[in-house]
């Protein structure tokens, strides 16, 4: 039973890990704010479970969450993008970095 609680929270944890990171990346606030509660809750309880008696059952466990996570949240993020996110072309915070070539060649020159 500590097997799959460890396998859920791992696998749990790296899907919002994932999805921060996607939501980070292509600018969406309220989505990066929201996946860090899983995050926390997530960590919280893998921190509780870990430290107990570990045996092959659960560290197999323990290492299958986190692949299974990642690609998850690679298939999870599209449909969390169109239904609470913000559409890719609504970019601002992007602005300064795609324009900072141009300004340090002007300053430069």
């Amino acid at each position: 039973m500590i097997a799959l609680f460890l396998f859920c929270a791992t696998f749990a944890l790296v899907l919002f890990l994932g999805l921060q990171s996607l939501n980070v990346n292509g600018g969406h606030r309220l989505l990066s704010s929201l996946t860090s509660f899983g995050i926390g809750a997530a960590n919280l309880t893998v921190l509780k479970i870990m430290p107990g008696p570990t045996g092959v059952l659960e560290i197999a466990a323990y290492l299958l969450g986190g692949p299974l996570g990642i690609l998850a949240s690679i298939a999870i993020h599209p449909w969390m993008v169109r239904q609470l996110g913000r559409g890719p072309k609504d970019k601002p915070h992007l602005t300064f970095f795609t324009s900072l070539p141009a300004r340090v060649a002007e300053d430069v020159q």
